[in-house]
């Protein structure tokens, strides 16, 4: 059975970036694969965190990928912290991986910044929990964008190193799977940026959880240049704004951005934004609705997450078992 594995961290606020980028593409996935969707609680702690908001955060991520479409009769939806054999994997794999690897790891790198010897152990070493995340299930596949290729390929690593070092054919090299469709969703203020929780502004972002009026206001002031939009086969060549929006409404209308400039190439911005506004606005509402309605209900959601932990747990204690059998351990 083909299974995919894949995770959202519980940061809250979800935006239009983890919509294109990720949610939109699992509610495909999920008529394809035997699919679970984990909200990575352990992951969120390896930098500070306030635990009340912590908490509310999960439920409200959850909230986001229901509203979206996922259907937790048909998927697998759990909080990593719920399934103790993370942790125990991880500590495995902590045994298995390589200094030499997590070194090059890049995403530490630019989490820690210049105080890289006051992060945590967990913030460097939480490359091998993302392994044991994904091998605990023996996921075949994993939806992968470009800043998430280097894990997976570490994940990889780990599976053939432990294969290798137990001489057992036992954990599978998962594959990525890339969506033609991923969009990369950058900041309204800076097309150069990531669209981002972090970002100050949050003019920055359209938030799933924004009415109608704040996303027609954010669209407003989105960052654009003074020539108009270019046609079919043009370059965006210094124009990272403007490629960004075009991008963004080609995402929404599941369109191509080819089409795209083919409708609206030598017009001008003041003409493209209420259109795309119109289209972010029909797309986004119902879903922010069903957030806000889904987050009075916490009993519901945590109903969800209790029963999509104990079907995951149904799975990896099995492949625990067998782990501690290869390893040695009674």
């Amino acid at each position: 059975m083909e299974r995919i594995f894949s995770g959202v961290q519980p940061t809250g606020n979800l935006h239009l970036g983890n919509y294109l980028g990720a949610i939109r593409n699992w509610v495909k996935l999920q008529f394809k694969f035997e699919c679970l969707y984990c909200v990575v609680d352990l992951h969120a702690i390896t930098v500070p965190q306030n635990p009340t908001e912590l908490r509310a955060n999960i439920r409200e991520v959850t909230a986001g990928l229901l509203a979206a479409g996922l259907d937790p009769a048909k998927n697998i939806i759990f909080n990593q912290s719920k399934v103790s054999g993370h942790a125990e994997l991880a500590w495995i794999f902590n045994c298995v991986s390589r200094l030499g690897w997590l070194n090059r790891m890049t995403q530490f790198k630019e989490k820690a910044g210049k105080r890289r010897d006051n992060a945590t152990v967990g913030l460097y070493a939480y490359p091998n929990l993302m392994a044991a995340d994904i091998l605990l299930y023996k996921a075949t596949h994993v939806p992968v964008g470009a800043d998430q290729k280097q894990h997976l390929e570490l994940t990889r690593d780990i599976a053939q190193a432990f294969n290798s070092m137990f001489d057992a054919d036992f954990f599978p090299e998962p594959e990525p799977v890339i969506m033609d469709d991923t969009a990369r969703v950058m900041s309204l203020r800076s097309g150069t940026n990531k669209m981002s929780k972090s970002d100050e502004s949050d003019y920055s972002r359209i938030n799933l959880t924004d009415d109608a009026d704040i996303i027609a206001l954010k669209i407003q002031k989105a960052r654009t240049d003074p020539e108009p939009l270019p046609g079919p086969g043009d370059q965006f060549s210094g124009r990272p704004e403007a490629e960004n929006l075009v991008g963004i409404y080609a995402a929404l209308s599941d369109t191509s951005v080819e089409e795209v400039c083919a409708e609206f190439g030598g017009k001008n911005f003041s003409e493209f934004k209420p259109r795309l506004t119109e289209i972010a606005v029909a797309k986004l509402v119902p879903i922010g609705e069903e957030i806000k309605r889904l987050s009075q209900d916490l009993s519901h959601i945590d109903a969800v997450l209790s029963n999509g932990a104990e079907r995951a747990e149904n799975i990896a204690q099995p492949v625990l078992s067998e782990v501690r059998e290869i390893i040695g351990l009674i």
